[in-house]
């Protein structure tokens, strides 16, 4: 690589950690509100997903 391979590979990893961050965000928050509707008895079967889809 040139002499930009500090800047682009950087810039790469900065992005990998942002996404990598935003997808343990959000699995954690589908995991969180699954917990919630499970407690109040909302949830919904494999069956019930599989004839909605």
């Amino acid at each position: 690589m040139s002499n930009h391979a500090v800047f682009v590979m950087s810039a790469y990893l900065v992005a990998l950690v942002i996404l990598g961050g935003l997808l343990i965000s959000s699995l954690a928050a589908r995991n969180r509100v699954r917990r919630e509707l499970a407690a109040r008895g909302l949830e919904r079967s494999r069956e019930q997903r599989a004839k909605a889809s």
